[in-house]
Order: structure tokens, then C-alpha cells, then sequence
């Protein structure tokens, strides 16, 4: 298993001019295979990252010395990087997507990094040694063992962050407990439990946009190009970078509980792209993080050995009684009690939600999980506005805030 851990550097005046220089180099050298890229294929050959990369070493010493300034890795990914673009391009074109056509690199557009190989890599307690520049001081220490693949070093909102990758092998951790989950995600709660417990999300952006927008303004009424509208975007930059920080804090927290506490997470296959085209949803959607919730809870649970089920999303959560299995033909998004016909249950419906979710263990205490069954859910259909009111996500469940 690959384990990535990206960790913020504090570098010197100096060590800073020098990541500007290869973050440069590198977005020079991503734009040049670009380029190059196209004539070929425009010419009616096959280019590939590797032909190009021995085209660049030929011409390099004589048309651009000043890449030999910084070390040899900042040019000789740019090559790996437009090779895996293209191969996402074209493996999404043939699965009959829509997929973006690779891009060039624009400074102060697109963000800003370069790769460092394994071989030239050095860790330390609390720093890292860089070719050619020497040791910079980290924040942290590197949290896992196991063989280091790589890293890669970045600047977003004026700071620096190193992402270095790790082959952790066969690794595990230890459960602190062997509980039986379902999650139901929301607007109102980030997350209700099937054990009933309602956890709030920080609404990081909801929160923060008063203050986003009147950044956003100043930012808009500086003279593009000057000084001080440099300072008004790196000050917007900022405030997005502390919105992002803290959802991905929320989240983090969230998904490792829910697989260190439980053998078993049952939750839905939210359609989250089709959802956030509804545009009176899409911000608060897009603050709660809910693909990005999936893929931490999904990548962790193989840490802990943790069962992800990701029940079908036309499963009528809401609609379906989490005692008996009927479900309603109707059910207002008014309405947040669930109040069954058949046997009666009374229950909040998010919380009948999360009791859906939440798989069910196979006699005999093996641990194996299977999904809820419902008889009454054979043959039921839905629209994709009855799929985002089964999330939880309709006019109806928002709070003023939103």
C-alpha cells in the first residue's frame, strides 16, 4: 500500500528562491513536452513522455542552460507527468467521457511544483535534504515506515509543503473496537449514525463567505499585474487554503474513527456530480466533501481492515422503514419524523436513514457484513431529484444558513 504524507517546510529566504526556480523550470519543461507533443501527433506520429524527454537532453546544454541551475528531477518529470495526462485523456476518451485536453502551465495560474526521485531523497528528524539546495526544515516528521518512493514539492496560498510518498507494504492498525455502522449523510448534520449519534460538520466555507466575498472584491478592484493586487490574491488564497483545512481536518477525524471503531461502515453511493448541477445545493454540497469523504473512508478502511458497503444509490434510505421494510410512496421533505404504516415505528429520518445503511452481521459472529435486505425495495425506481431528496440534500432539510 502507498501512504503519501504531505508535510509544510519552513525554508529560508534562499531556499525559497531556489523552489521558485525549479517550480519555473519545471512548468518551462511541462510546456515545452506540450508543445513538442502536439507537432508530433499533428505530423502524424506517436509521441510519448520518454521521446520527448531524449529530444529535450539533446538540445538542452545549448538552448537552455539555466535548467542545469536546479536538479536534473524538476525536468525529467515534467516528461512522467504529461505522459500520465495523456494516458488519463485518452483511457477517459475511450471509456466515452468527456475528458479535459492536457493543458499548458500558465505561472501564477496553475500550481506550482516540482518532483525530487527516491534516490535522491534524504530524511532526517524533522527535515529533508533537497539536491543541490541541502537540508529544509519540516513541521513534522515523516509519520510513516517503509521504503520512500518519492516526493514532491509545492506552494499553494505562499506556502511550502513536500508530499513524499511511502511503501508501506502489508500494513495494518489495530481497531479500538467491532461495532456495525451506518452513516447518512446531510446538509443539516455532516453525518447521523445508526446508533443514533448526530455529528455537526464546521460548515468551513458557509462560514468563511462573508469574508471570502469581500476579499474577492478587493481582489477584483486591484490593477491586474501590480503589487498590491498580487498581496490581495495571496491574502484570498489564503483564506481558501484555511477553508480547505479545515473540511479536510473534519473529514480526516471522521472517516478514521468511523473504520478504527467499527469491522463494518455501511454507507450510499451518492451520485455527488449529478447532485451539486442543482445550483441552490451545489455550495453546500461542495462544503461537506462528500466524494472526498468516500475516498479517506475507503483508502483508510484498508488500513484497519475495515468492510466499506456502499449500498445502490436508488436504495430508498428515507422512504424504507428500518424496522420492517415497508416503504412509503411518498414522504415531504417537511417531514423529519418517520412515521411508519405498517408497524407503527416512530423514528427521526435521518437516523432511519443510517439504520438502513448499516449492514447487517452474518450469523454465527464471523464478522462478514451484507447489505440490509428489503423486500419491498425490488423493482423501486428513481429520478435523480428523488436520489438527491434520499441524500438529504433538498430545499426542504436546508437550514437558514444556506
Amino acid at each position: 500500500m502507498i501512504l503519501g504524507h504531505k508535510i509544510r517546510l519552513v525554508p529560508s529566504p534562499e531556499q525559497e528562491a531556489y523552489f521558485q526556480r525549479a517550480c519555473g523550470t519545471a512548468r518551462f519543461t511541462y510546456n515545452w513536452a506540450l508543445a513538442a507533443w502536439k507537432r508530433e501527433y499533428e505530423a502524424g506520429n506517436k509521441p510519448s513522455g520518454r521521446s520527448l524527454k531524449k529530444d529535450f537532453n539533446a538540445i538542452r546544454k545549448a538552448q537552455f542552460p539555466w535548467t542545469y541551475e536546479v536538479h536534473r528531477d524538476c525536468t525529467a518529470g515534467a516528461f512522467d507527468h504529461l505522459q500520465s495526462a495523456f494516458q488519463n485523456f485518452f483511457r477517459a476518451l475511450k471509456a466515452g467521457g468527456k475528458p479535459g485536453y492536457p493543458a499548458f502551465k500558465k505561472k501564477g495560474r496553475s500550481k506550482d511544483s516540482f518532483s525530487i526521485a527516491n534516490d535522491k531523497l534524504q530524511l532526517q528528524e524533522g527535515r529533508v535534504r533537497i539536491p543541490l539546495l541541502g537540508w529544509v526544515k519540516m513541521r513534522e516528521a515523516l509519520r510513516f515506515e517503509g521504503e520512500v518512493l518519492g516526493a514532491v514539492v509545492s506552494r499553494r496560498a505562499g506556502q511550502w509543503t513536500v508530499a513524499i510518498q511511502v511503501e508501506g507494504g502489508d500494513l495494518k492498525k489495530a481497531r479500538v473496537s467491532e461495532g456495525v455502522v451506518g452513516v447518512d449523510l446531510g446538509l443539516r448534520a455532516s453525518a447521523t449514525l445508526s446508533t443514533g449519534e448526530v455529528i455537526t460538520g464546521p460548515k468551513a466555507l458557509w462560514r468563511n463567505l462573508k469574508r471570502l466575498r469581500r476579499l474577492s472584491r478587493r481582489h477584483s478592484r486591484k490593477e491586474r499585474g501590480s503589487a498590491n493586487g498580487r498581496k490581495a490574491a495571496l491574502k484570498l488564497s489564503r483564506l481558501h487554503l484555511r477553508i480547505a483545512n479545515i473540511r479536510q481536518d473534519h473529514l480526516h477525524k471522521l472517516s478514521t474513527r468511523l473504520v478504527s471503531e467499527n469491522q463494518a461502515v455501511g454507507i450510499e453511493d451518492l451520485h455527488v456530480k449529478g447532485m451539486v448541477r442543482n445550483r441552490k445545493l451545489a455550495r453546500a454540497i461542495s462544503d461537506e466533501g462528500w466524494s472526498e469523504f468516500r475516498r479517506q473512508l475507503e483508502y483508510k478502511a484498508g488500513l484497519y481492515d475495515t468492510q466499506v458497503v456502499v449500498h445502490d444509490r436508488w436504495l430508498p434510505s428515507s422512504k424504507g422503514c428500518s424496522s420492517c421494510g415497508n416503504v412509503k410512496a411518498a414522504l415531504s421533505l417537511s417531514e423529519r419524523t418517520y412515521s411508519c404504516d405498517v408497524c407503527g415505528l416512530v423514528i427521526d429520518r435521518d437516523h432511519n436513514a443510517a439504520l438502513n445503511l448499516k449492514p447487517i452481521e452474518l450469523p454465527g459472529g464471523s464478522g462478514d457484513v451484507k447489505p440490509v435486505e428489503m423486500g419491498a425495495l425490488v423493482g423501486q425506481t428513481m429520478t435523480d431529484e428523488t436520489a438527491v431528496e434520499e441524500a438529504g440534500t433538498g430545499t426542504g432539510e436546508l437550514s437558514p444558513c444556506f
